[in-house]
């Protein structure tokens, strides 16, 4: 589990002043107030957006501002109302008041509420018309609009684990993304190991994928930390096994693949039984006919028939990390994938 958190400041919109104006007419040189109220100024609200699953919009943005209302207009016209400031929030967002460290809404899907509250517009003149004042040149300001600090905070789960022995590449396969199509923000989470990054495929597709440290034999009986990595593997959803093409430790890239799939089925049968690709790193070491000799090698050696992929990437250059992305959004939204979506 990973702990999102985001700061803002959300400020509602002033109401609109009243109006100071009367009645002009032929033959009326001296008519009547006839100013009207100012508009209410716009609420903040925060509305649950299914399709989102982290805070990263907010960085950067720390005002959020509602419109202000309208100032009253003549002949009793009421000023318009500031439009509403809609704010969209992952499901799970919890929200506090960062001042008064209260919990003021914890956001499920389909939740929406109103944050801050527009102030209400000031009153026209013809408010103040009096049997012994019956020209009033007093009008209302409008009332200032609600003002909150906020903290934003999301429990991220990520979709997707990237596992694999020590120095099989995965980090460096993580932040290469940084230079491939798909992109990857440089964000902080305030747990540190193992690592988050929110790959960007294109518009609003978007992968939470977590680099867990690098797994040693062992790891399902607890050695080294081996339980606390397993149990981030076991609420992702997409496992992707990230092999070194050519590992130090002279076994095959099949062999240590058997090795990691071992250590999944001991901790637990489900979590061996969860989806998962097969990525070949550092294929840019070698060259065409040898990356083709690999691969061939593995599918012989795991006994994998031909419609089982296995992705050649690079995670120094970025080559292929693209088509993976690709590969891991269609296995987690295979509905939306055929459907077009």
């Amino acid at each position: 589990m990973f702990i999102d958190r985001a700061r803002i400041m959300v400020f509602a919109g002033k109401g609109g002043d009243g109006k100071v104006a009367f009645r002009r007419a032929k033959g009326m040189p001296k008519g009547g107030p006839n100013g009207g109220d100012g508009g209410k100024g716009g609420d903040v609200i925060l509305r649950v957006d299914e399709g989102l699953n982290t805070l990263v919009d907010f960085r950067g943005i720390y005002e959020w501002k509602a419109q202000e209302g309208e100032g009253g207009g003549k002949k009793q016209c009421t000023g318009g109302d500031g439009d509403d400031l809609v704010i969209r929030v992952p499901a799970g967002t919890v929200v506090y008041n960062e001042e008064t460290g209260e919990e003021l809404a914890d956001l499920g899907p389909g939740d929406s509420m109103v944050i801050a509250k527009g102030g209400r517009g000031g009153f026209g003149n013809e408010h103040f018309k009096n049997a012994v004042n019956q020209t009033p040149r007093k009008a209302t300001p409008g009332e200032p609009g609600e003002v909150i600090p906020l903290q934003l905070e999301l429990k991220v789960i990520a979709e997707v684990g990237l596992v694999g022995l020590p120095n099989a590449g995965k980090s460096t396969f993580l932040k290469s993304m940084t230079r491939a199509d798909p992109k990857i923000a440089d964000y902080p989470f305030t747990t540190l190991s193992p690592q988050l990054g929110i790959a960007t495929l294109d518009g609003a597709r978007r992968l939470v994928i977590a680099d867990i440290p690098g797994l040693i034999e062992g790891a399902s009986s607890g050695a080294g930390l081996g339980h606390d990595f397993l149990r981030h593997i076991e609420r992702t959803k997409v496992i992707v096994h990230v092999l070194d093409v050519e590992p130090d430790n002279g076994l095959s890239a099949a062999k240590n693949y058997r090795a990691i799939r071992a250590e999944l089925r001991g901790y637990s049968s489900e979590l061996a039984e969860k989806p998962e690709l097969i990525a070949l790193n550092k294929m840019d070491l070698m060259t065409d006919e040898d990356q083709k000799d690999a691969m061939d090698a593995m599918r012989t050696e795991l006994q994998l028939d031909a419609a089982t992929e296995i992705y050649p990437i690079s995670g120094a250059t970025g080559v292929g990390c693209a088509a993976l992305l690709e590969a891991v959004y269609r296995m987690l939204h295979r509905d939306r994938v055929e459907s077009g979506w």
